[in-house]
């Protein structure tokens, strides 16, 4: 039998090492440019409506077009069709009618949504009524400032906008917690149990309506309804009909001395959709046609008709197929060709805590700096509610990813009993096509304040870009 040199034995090891011991001071550089670029970005893209808006006139810049005003799309074309205003998807129409190769992300975050009557008056104090959406913890959500963000339609069938929180001159809003002098009570109980979901209510006012008589009812109340209307048009009932968020007013920020980590609202998983945007955004005349889709709804199931569980995703796949190919569609062929195609789930996983780290397998974990991570199946306990991507598929990446120099590492989301959580990949797998999870670690997932590995971010984005270009 031969044997390995002794100097050789290193390459029989798998190793993932932190990437900021051997970075150049180029690639730091081009890291710390993208994160800007990126934190930027985010500030003005806190819910899924504000980056599709966003990512729409991104993509208009380079040349993008609806889908629905090309006949046929030929090689080096530019697509996209909005989601209900609150999904995206785009395309750059490649060489070879060979399949599809399609990076997926989601745009939505855990957040505070306002319940259908939110506006309510309890001794002199103005309060909207929220819904929390997500898997959050509810005692997180405390004493921290708050910006109100959203569209509410009213009877004419105007949209409104409103966002407030996030400039410097703006108010926030705020969610109050009891003090621990007087805090024994509460104390006692679990933090699940610390505040409840109908006590996430957030103070929006504190001044009675001018010329108010004594004996008038719902004074405080009757103020910021008289605020809304004039400065929105809106009135109690248009609250059925809106769409508002509560959400951090939080801007994004560095993290440490040294900037290695950036600190911000909604990581999970717009720093995901964010490097999938810009890999395609560098495509001109791809080999195959390249796909970015960013869905809705994912931290509640991926429902809805704007989730990615909804036909329209599907819809803008049969229509560019049938106009990229010029024939007359056929289901049976399109079920064939979208099998034939390949997809990153890009969703982001949790990243290692020295300070948690009895919920992790830390041979089988991500590390924070130490790459992309490849995530084969994700689910709970005994793999439920999971797409298992095929070994040769994963072979297939890592081969892409290693002849592109794309640093990357892999693991499971926490110990087997731990708990868990699922992508968008099982949605898409259902077509045939080959699925992966494939995203950034994150420290604090779900929290309002998530933090990332800048060099990370960029390893995304470098992946994301060999994949499709590549596979």
């Amino acid at each position: 039998m031969a044997t390995k040199k002794k100097e050789d034995l290193k390459d029989l090891f798998a190793e993932y090492p932190n990437l900021y011991k051997t970075a150049s001071d180029d690639e730091i550089d081009a890291c710390m440019s993208f994160a800007e670029d990126y934190k930027s970005f985010l500030d003005i893209s806190k819910t899924e409506r504000e980056f599709v808006k966003n990512a729409i006139e991104a993509c208009e810049s380079v040349g993008f077009v609806d889908i629905e005003t090309k006949k046929t799309l030929k090689s080096g074309d530019k697509v996209y069709s909005s989601i209900r205003g609150k999904g995206l998807v785009m395309a750059v129409v490649g060489k070879k009618n060979t399949g599809f190769n399609i990076l997926g992300a989601h745009i939505d975050s855990p957040r505070l949504d306002l319940k259908p009557c939110p506006v309510y008056e309890e001794d002199e104090t103005c309060y909207f009524k929220t819904h929390y959406y997500g898997g959050i913890k509810k005692y997180q959500w405390t004493t921290i400032p708050l910006a109100v963000h959203g569209v509410v339609y009213t009877k004419d069938g105007k949209a409104h906008e409103i966002e407030v929180g996030e400039k410097d001159d703006d108010p926030i809003f705020y969610i109050t917690d009891l003090l621990p002098h007087l805090a024994d009570e509460q104390m006692k109980k679990t933090p699940r149990d610390f505040i409840s979901g109908e006590d996430l209510n957030v103070v929006i006012g504190g001044m009675p309506v001018k010329n108010s008589k004594k004996g008038d009812k719902d004074i405080f109340k009757a103020n910021i309804l008289k605020y809304l209307n004039d400065n929105y048009g809106i009135t109690e009932k248009d609250f059925v009909s809106g769409e508002i968020e509560i959400v951090p007013a939080f801007k994004a920020r560095d993290v440490g001395f040294d900037r290695a980590y950036i600190a911000a609202y909604g990581h999970d998983d717009k720093v995901c959709a964010y490097p999938a945007l810009m890999a395609l955004l560098d495509q001109e005349r791809p080999e195959k046609t390249c796909v970015t889709m960013l869905t809705d709804k994912e931290e509640i199931g991926s429902y809805s008709n704007s989730g990615a569980q909804s036909v329209l995703y599907e819809n803008f796949l049969m229509e560019l197929f049938s106009k990229q190919t010029g024939k007359a569609f056929d289901l049976l062929s399109y079920r064939k060709f979208i099998s034939s195609s390949k997809m990153l789930s890009t969703d982001v996983s949790n990243a290692y805590d020295p300070k948690y780290a009895s919920v992790s397998d830390r041979k089988n974990t991500a590390y924070m700096s130490h790459g992309i991570k490849i995530e084969k199946y994700v689910g709970a306990r005994g793999k439920s509610g999971t797409n298992e991507a095929n070994g040769d598929f994963v072979a297939e990446i890592i081969k892409v990813f290693n002849d592109n120099s794309v640093s990357w590492q892999t693991g499971e989301l926490g110990k087997v009993d731990a708990g868990g959580g699922g992508t968008i990949s099982a949605y898409m797998a259902k077509h045939g096509m080959e699925v992966i999870d494939c995203g950034v670690p994150v420290w604090s997932m779900h929290a309002p304040y998530e933090v990332i590995s800048k060099i990370d971010l960029y390893s995304t984005y470098l992946a994301y870009k060999s994949f499709i270009e590549n596979i």
